[in-house]
Formats: structure tokens, sequence, C-alpha cells
């Protein structure tokens, strides 16, 4: 079957899917954290009167002021499963909003695109599965168990929002879990892992033309720097190619120096920083993985005793992955087969997501959803309409899949 052809459920569940998105990317939610509107209070209220207006019990839980999560149950009121669906409503930044196309909030169309941020990654996928369970609602499906579906806050950063989410209970007793983020409606059963980490070199400051009486922190991280992708290449060739994640990384990010006052081009700065964007793959311990790096620091100090390093873990987020024999992966699998008439694709994330922490909870998860996997945080951001369509009947035959299957409680 190809849903494409169109049939009732279908073209109603698109006119859907097409006008909550543009509603949901019409509500900035960008966090800045000096703007007291800077954040996601405003699309989260509007979610969640969304959700009561089309009948789904519904509760609000703010994680942090002005981030609240939105909660939505649905109780068939039957023994069985639980399946959550999980979509987040921050976006990133638009960056400069005179270099978009079209105002990076305006949702228009055009050519069969949605051009937004947020259209991609992922208030799209937010839309899909609200319009997917509210398609079983008007249409009076049967299943068995609950669906929940997770909306929570700061996705984008350090996912405050769902760890408050599991810390509620809300994850509790959770059976699988499937998390709408931009795949191209592949099947995610892996994404890697994330270790977010500082590192401040400190030095002495002295004239630039008197370089002797001070310690320039600048060649220090340098040294580090060097040492640091050779870890990387080692990494690359110790584990190779992982089949859908590609190859762990280990990335400097941000380079800061000073890291405090203004920089002169004639002053030896006292301190210098960087960040490091490790993404891991699921061979790869991330304990081994940071004794390596400490290792390193603690090499150059021997070469050089005013070497002077502190390295901080901001975030450490493990690698998942979910055996394609696992209820919730097969039920999506089968779904895309079904609605789009085409063999399904397995894949992984090449990212971190919500689902990080789910998985760590001990729910099985999937990743899947509308969008190019590129797209996400560029300029011109967009989601294809159809592809919107099409998410939204995979959601729902999902949904009814895992519910009401064989091995359901």
């Amino acid at each position: 079957m190809n849903v494409k052809t169109g049939n009732e459920t279908y073209l109603r569940d698109r006119e859907a899917v097409i006008n909550l998105t543009r509603e949901l990317v019409q509500i900035p939610s960008v966090y800045r954290e000096d703007d007291p509107n800077g954040n996601e209070t405003k699309v989260a209220l509007f979610v969640a009167q969304y959700l009561r207006d089309i009948g789904i019990d519904t509760y609000v839980e703010e994680v942090v002021p002005g981030r609240p999560n939105v909660i939505g149950v649905i109780d068939s009121k039957k023994p069985g499963k639980t399946l959550l669906f999980e979509g987040h409503t921050d976006v990133v930044t638009e960056g400069d909003s005179y270099a978009w196309k079209f105002d990076p909030f305006s949702a228009h169309i055009e050519d069969g695109r949605m051009y937004g941020r947020g259209t991609n990654d992922t208030k799209g996928n937010l839309a899909c599965m609200i319009t997917a369970v509210h398609s079983l609602l008007r249409d009076k499906e049967e299943f068995k168990g609950k669906i929940i579906l997770c909306i929570p806050v700061d996705e984008e950063g350090l996912m405050l929002g769902i760890k408050h989410f599991i810390k509620q209970g809300w994850a509790d007793g959770v059976d699988g879990a499937i998390i709408c983020e931009p795949e191209e409606n592949n099947v995610c059963i892996a994404q890697r892992g994330a270790m977010r980490i500082k590192v401040d070199v400190y030095g002495k400051m002295a004239h630039g033309a008197i370089s002797w009486s001070g310690i320039n922190p600048n060649y220090q991280i340098a040294r580090l720097i060097v040492e640091l992708e050779k870890l990387e290449k080692e990494e690359q060739g110790r584990l190779g190619k992982d089949p859908f994640l590609k190859w762990p990384s280990i990335s400097p990010t941000i380079l800061k120096s000073p890291v405090k006052g203004d920089a002169q081009i004639n002053v030896i700065p006292d301190q210098c920083m960087m960040t490091l964007d490790v993404r891991t793959v699921p061979k790869q311990d991330h304990d081994e993985l940071l004794e390596k790096i400490y290792e390193i620091i603690e090499r150059l100090k021997e070469q050089d005793p005013n070497f002077k390093a502190v390295l901080t873990v901001i975030e450490n987020r493990p690698s998942t992955f979910t055996p394609k024999e696992d209820p919730v992966v097969q039920a999506i699998y089968e779904s895309v087969e079904f609605v789009t008439g085409k063999p399904a694709i397995y894949n992984g994330v090449p990212g971190a997501t919500d689902g990080t922490y789910l998985h760590l909870h001990g729910i099985p998860i999937v990743t899947i959803g509308a969008g190019d996997r590129e797209i996400p945080h560029q300029i011109n951001e967009y989601v294809d309409i159809e592809e919107l369509a099409v998410t939204t009947a995979i959601f729902r035959d999902a949904a009814l899949r895992f519910l009401n299957s064989k091995g359901s409680k």
C-alpha cells in the first residue's frame, strides 16, 4: 500500500499536520538566557491547550522558570503496553535572519516545502506525533494500553526537560519510545554518544615583546589539540567504521584566549580555554576514553613543568543501540513499509537526542521522522510537506501495531 495515492484519513491528517506545523513554527521558542521571553513558554502553552481541545489528558510541569514540559496521556483503560512519543519544543537560534530566504518564523510554503526554524528539527515531527494520535481518537480506533506524548524543553541544550520528565516518574513502565526527529523516515536504531568537555589551560600574563617573562598558554593548548587529533585517528583506526554511525570523533569547537578581559595583540594571556565535542560509537567506553585524554595531559605535564590544564566534563551521554527484533523497532519498520510501499532503511542518528536518557532508564527507543538529516540548524531550514503527511501515517500505524501486537501485556 502507498498512502500517497490518498485515502480520506491520509488527506484529512495531511491538512491537519501542515496547519499544526505552521502554527508551531510561527511561535518562536529559541532559548535566550538573557531574554525573559526567550524560552519555550508560549509554544508549550499552545501545545497544552491544543491537546486539551482534542480530548487528551494534559499536564504542564515547569522544569525551570519559563521552561515547561507538556505531557499528554491517552489511556485506553484496557491492560496493555505503554508507548511513548517524544518531540521537543525548543529550537536553535535562527542566526542572521536577513540571510534567510524567508522570515525564519513565517513557516512560508513554496514548491512543496515549508521553510522556517523548527520545520525540520523538530516542530514538524512534533506536529506529526500529535496529529497521528488525534487521528486515532477521531476514528475511534481500538487499542490496548496507553500512549504518552512527551513534549519536553531544552533538547538542544543540556536536556533538562527529559531529565525532569524521567525524574517525575513519567517514564516508569514505558515499554517502547519513538523519538521524533528528522531522519528521512529511516528506522534509526543507534545513536552516537556525546561528551562535552571544557579544558582550561593556565599560563602567566606578560608583554609580547618580553615573552620569556611569561608562560604562553596558547602554545600549550595547541600541543594538546595536536595530541587529541592523534587520539581521534587512533580511535577511528581501532574501531573502524560503524555501520550506522560512521566514525567516532573528538572536535575542538570553541577556542578563547584570554578567557576574561580584552585581548591585545601585544599581550600574552594568562589563560585560554577550549571546548571539546566528543562523539562516540557503541564500542567505545566513555571512562576509558576520558582516561586516555587525562593521560595526554599528564604526558604534556611531564614534558613541560609549566603545563597546567584543568578538564571539566560538562555533559556525558552514552551511545545507544536497540536490537532490530525489539517490538518498537519492528512496529516502526513494518509501518514504514506499509505506508510507503517501499523497503524500510535501518540507520543511526549522528547526534544525541532526548532518547539517550530514556535508553538509560531502560526503555527501548527508535528514532524516526520527517526531514532531511543534514538540514537541522541550517539557514533556510525546511521540510517537505508531503513527508510530514507520510510520517504522520507511519506514526499512526506504528502505534496500533505496537499496542495491539500479540506481545501486549
